[in-house]
C-alpha cells in the first residue's frame, strides 16, 4: 500500500472522531464558534509539529506560497458554511451529495491549476465511488437534485471550495519544494500556517458578529483541546497525502470517511442498514480499489 493511502484513511478516520467530539461544542456554542474551535485550538499543536520535525530553518516562502495558502484557508472556510447552510434547508441529501462532487472537481481544477492528469482508471474510480457516495447519502434521484431549492447550489458551491482548497493546499505544498522525503515538513508548515490564516480571519468575523462566541469557545478548553490535537492529526495526514500524489485521489479517497460514520451509526446508535446503504458501500469500496 502507498504512503498517501494509508495517510488518506487515517486523516478520513481522525476527521470522523473529530466530528464526533466537535458536536459535543454545538450544545453550548454556535455553528461559527463550534467552527473556530478547529482552528484557534489546532493552532499551537500545528507550530509545535513544525518545530518537531526539525523545521527550525524555514524555506523561503514564496509569494507564490502565500497566495495558495490564502486562497486555500478562505476557500476552506467558505466551504464549511456553504455545507452547513446546504444541509439546513430540509434538503439534506442533496446538499451532502452534490458537495461530494469535490473529487471530480478537484481533478477539473488540479488540472487547470497545475496541469496534472489522471489515468482513465482513477476517473472511473472517482465516478463509481461517487455513485456511491450519492447512495450512502440519501439516495438522492435526479428529479430532487433538478427541483428548486438553494440547497443544489449551495451544496455544488460547498464541493467546488472543497475542490479548490485541496487543490491549493498541495500547491502551496509543491511551492516549498518537490522532494517527498521532505513531505512531512512541508506538510506540517503550510498547515500550520493556513491555521494561523484561518484563525484570524474568523476571530476577526467573530469579534465582530458574535462577540459573545469567543468567551464560550474559551471556556470550552476541555473538550476543544481534544478537538484541536485531533483535528490537527487529521490535518497533517491529509496535507501531507496531498503533497505526495494528485489532490483529486486523496479527496476521492477520503469518501472512506462516510464508511466510518455509518459504522460509527451502526455500532453506537444501533441504526439499522438499508439495501440502498449496502450498495453504495460496495461502489465505494470497488472506487477505492479502481484508486488504488
Amino acid at each position: 500500500m502507498e504512503w498517501w493511502v494509508g495517510l488518506t484513511v487515517a486523516g478520513a478516520f481522525l476527521q470522523n472522531l473529530r466530528s464526533l467530539l466537535q458536536r459535543r461544542l454545538t450544545r453550548t456554542l454556535s455553528v461559527n464558534g463550534s467552527s473556530y474551535v478547529r482552528f484557534l485550538y489546532a493552532l499551537p499543536f500545528a507550530w509545535l509539529l513544525v518545530l518537531w520535525l526539525g523545521q527550525t530553518d524555514l524555506p523561503v516562502l514564496t509569494p507564490s506560497f502565500w497566495w495558495y495558502v490564502c486562497a486555500g484557508g478562505i476557500t476552506q472556510i467558505v466551504a464549511t458554511s456553504a455545507l452547513v447552510a446546504a444541509v439546513s434547508h430540509g434538503q439534506f441529501a442533496v446538499g451532502t451529495a452534490m458537495s461530494k462532487t469535490e473529487a471530480m472537481q478537484a481533478a477539473a481544477i488540479g488540472l487547470i491549476l497545475l496541469g496534472e492528469q489522471l489515468s482513465l482508471q482513477a476517473l472511473l474510480g472517482i465516478a463509481v465511488s461517487l455513485v456511491g457516495v450519492f447512495l450512502l447519502t440519501g439516495g438522492v434521484s435526479p428529479r430532487q437534485i433538478f427541483q428548486r431549492g438553494p440547497a443544489l447550489w449551495l451544496g455544488l458551491l460547498a464541493g467546488s471550495s472543497f475542490a479548490m482548497c485541496s487543490v491549493c493546499f498541495r500547491a502551496a505544498s509543491l511551492a516549498l519544494g518537490t522532494d517527498e522525503a521532505d513531505a512531512w515538513q512541508r506538510a506540517a508548515l503550510t498547515l500550520a500556517a493556513t491555521l494561523t490564516l484561518q484563525a484570524v480571519v474568523m476571530g476577526v468575523y467573530l469579534i465582530v458578529r458574535e462577540p459573545q462566541q469567543l468567551q464560550r469557545v474559551l471556556s470550552s478548553w476541555r473538550v476543544a483541546v481534544w478537538v484541536g490535537l485531533i483535528g490537527m492529526t487529521s490535518s497533517i495526514c491529509w496535507f501531507t497525502a496531498m503533497a505526495l500524489v494528485n489532490a483529486a485521489l486523496v479527496r476521492a479517497m477520503g469518501q472512506i470517511e462516510l464508511l466510518f460514520t455509518l459504522i460509527t451509526s451502526i455500532w453506537f446508535l444501533g441504526e439499522r442498514v438499508r439495501r440502498r446503504e449496502v450498495l453504495g458501500m460496495l461502489l465505494l469500496v470497488l472506487g477505492i480499489v479502481l484508486l488504488i
